[in-house]
């Protein structure tokens, strides 16, 4: 018969959207070696789903809490981030692909994660340009950190080179999906980024939008 103190653990790890390595050795009172078995023992078991070094699913929470939960976990997989780029132009249908990789803006080193639930990737920003995003409701107090669709657009652009002038007729992009209010936003964090580039895109952009 399992103790309390054992139902209590089980019932912390399959309410919890992630685990890192520290709390499941408080949880399974386990140290270094033994800890490192047994958490290789419940991968091999699939009651943990490994997203990366030293963080981990368990499996009856993804079960259980599967809508945008990889929304949420590429916020926690390289944190602080939030999603943008690609994954939200496609989301808010401003680019006809679609995009199974889980794009997002950091304030790290850009680097990319490969796991079960999917593909990672992240690109650096500067300090200033980390915001334009909102915190949707995932479960419980869990909040989604995902960039508005004109940040997006921004970020997706600021990666680009200088070049992107002479090539965004060929990015596809469903202008009729952008309002007067997305190109104000851009302006804002056009010139947040006091980057000539950004400005002359944003110049750009109105004048396609204003010739639709």
């Amino acid at each position: 018969m399992s103790s309390r103190s054992e139902i209590k653990h089980i019932d912390l790890m399959e309410n919890k959207p992630y685990l890192t390595k520290i709390e499941l050795g408080l949880l399974l009172e386990k140290k270094e070696r033994n800890l490192d078995k047994k958490i290789s023992q419940m991968i091999r078991d699939e009651v943990l789903i490994p997203l990366k070094k030293g963080l981990y699913l368990n499996r009856i929470f993804y079960l259980k809490n599967k809508n945008n939960i990889e929304e949420y976990l590429s916020n926690i997989i390289f944190y602080p981030s939030y999603i943008s780029l690609e994954y939200v132009l496609a989301k808010e249908g401003l680019i006809p692909e679609s995009v199974f990789t889980y794009t997002c803006v950091t304030l790290k080193t850009t680097r990319q994660f490969n796991n079960k639930l999917g593909r990672f990737t992240y690109r650096k920003i500067k300090e200033k340009l980390f915001t334009g995003f909102i915190q949707k409701n995932y479960y419980d107090n869990y909040k989604i950190k995902i960039a508005t669709k004109s940040k997006a657009f921004f970020d997706y652009l600021y990666y680009k080179n200088s070049k992107v002038l002479n090539e965004i007729d060929d990015l596809r992009i469903n202008w009729g999906n952008l309002s007067q209010e997305d190109l104000r936003e851009f302006l804002y964090y056009s010139n947040l980024s006091g980057s000539k580039k950004m400005a002359k895109i944003y110049k750009f952009i109105k004048k396609k939008y204003d010739s639709r």
